[in-house]
């Protein structure tokens, strides 16, 4: 009797993430609670300048008296290079200290992001954009990149990995809501050049935070290291990595509908303009509260199969969504909708660790969270052009396109299972 191995040629659930391949075992759990506490302050810093600097652009370029087809361009200029990440993503797993790899990454965000609005005043607008896509271009690092650094934190075992995990949402969680929400108070207060020289002073802060976590060894030599491209075609061939793939893309597509359909639905709910704000921050909390939960009571089971029941349930919450006539059904919509994605995302950060080989964790949780970033843009921008039609429409194409990505997740992983031939 013999079967297939799932996923071979990747660690599996078992492998220990703290584990190199090359040069020895990192110190798993070693830094204790303040190894997690600086792992938690540099990544809320640095991704909330990551995720507050396309609306310091935005305000700066309109309140400065520019037109909005140049606002738009040099939002783009800083989100779209975030495509190119995962390639110089590789240093992650071979450069002798990733610590330094992600550090250099802030450092050049925050320099970048500094110049770019300095200059904006006084250069051509082609300059602005040059330095925001530099700035754009390490976003990935500041958000995969630095989560590649948590299992060498959190401990050898998986309960304690989750658990990290369960804090690492939450870090994303706090810093999609404080970095655009600081810009917004900052520039209201001050300037948005203010507001942004207060990002681009965060970030650089996170770089020295970065350097203060516990060494890890590198995962692979230059040799063992597998390319970017290379890395794309193992994770496509590789059944966990690949439906995390589709699978973290069809729901982050689909969850960005959120923002432009609570804009357009409050008509329909009798409520003014403003209560779409509500509802966005009724998601961010249901977002939150999911990850203290995740905190104190870990995911279990297999990440894969849970990535795939996670996706369904987002799905029924976007169709909850859809359906709800009253204002304080859709504020209950929408946080759990919040709670289920945060779930889903932790299930994703699971997978990435437990199923991505050593010698390239770091380029899969970069190009994982790069894929997304672009699927989550594709889905607002999708959303804006579709809701002229109807608030429900983007969110039927939303709620189509989560659930064929869970029935392509089941059907792929069915044909994947080990099958037993018995020989008389």
């Amino acid at each position: 009797m013999s079967s297939v191995r799932r996923g071979a040629g990747v660690a599996g659930p078992a492998a220990s993430p703290g584990v190199a391949s090359s040069g020895g075992t990192a110190r798993p759990g070693g830094a204790g609670a303040g190894g997690l506490a600086r792992y938690l302050a540099a990544a809320t810093l640095a991704r909330a300048a990551d995720g507050g600097a396309v609306v310091a652009i935005v305000l700066l370029v309109t309140t400065s008296g520019g037109p909005g087809w140049l606002a738009g361009l040099l939002g783009a200029a800083i989100t779209a290079p975030h495509l190119a990440g995962p390639f110089i993503a590789r240093p992650l797993d071979t450069a002798r200290d990733g610590r330094t790899v992600i550090a250099v990454a802030c450092l050049v965000h925050g320099v970048t992001l500094a110049a770019a609005v300095l200059l904006y005043p006084y250069a051509w607008p082609l300059v602005t954009a040059v330095l925001l896509a530099a700035s754009g271009l390490v976003g990935p690092l500041l958000t995969g990149g630095i989560s590649s650094r948590l299992p060498a934190i959190a401990g050898p075992d998986r309960r304690s990995q989750r658990r990290a995990q369960g804090w690492d949402v939450a870090t994303y969680g706090i810093a999609g809501t404080v970095g655009p929400s600081a810009v917004a108070a900052v520039a209201a207060w001050a300037s948005p050049t203010v507001a942004a020289l207060v990002l681009a002073v965060a970030v650089i802060a996170a770089a020295g935070l970065i350097r203060l976590l516990p060494y890890a060894p590198p995962a692979a030599t230059r040799a063992q290291a597998p390319h970017p491209a290379r890395t794309l075609g193992l994770m496509l061939s590789t059944g966990p990595l690949r439906r995390t793939l589709y699978l973290t893309m069809s729901v982050a597509l689909s969850v960005q509908v959120l923002p432009v359909v609570a804009v357009a639905s409050t008509g329909t709910l009798g409520v003014g303009a403003a209560a779409a704000g509500v509802l966005t921050a009724a998601y961010g909390v249901g977002g939150l509260a999911a990850s203290m939960l995740i905190m104190l009571r870990p995911l279990p089971g297999d990440a894969d199969r849970a990535m795939t029941i996670l996706a369904v349930t987002v799905a029924a919450a976007l169709t909850l969504v859809a359906v709800t006539t009253t204002f304080g059904a859709a504020v209950a919509a929408y946080a759990v909708t919040g709670v289920l994605n945060s779930y889903f995302f932790a299930a994703t950060l699971a997978a990435r660790s437990e199923y991505a080989p050593a010698t390239a964790r770091g380029q899969v949780f970069v190009w994982i969270g790069a894929l997304k970033i672009s699927a989550g843009s594709a889905g607002t921008a999708l959303a804006g052009t579709l809701i002229g039609a109807g608030a429900h429409l983007p969110l039927l194409l939303a709620v189509t396109c989560t659930t064929i990505a869970a029935a392509v997740s089941l059907a792929d992983r069915s044909a994947q299972r080990p099958r037993f031939w018995f020989q008389s």
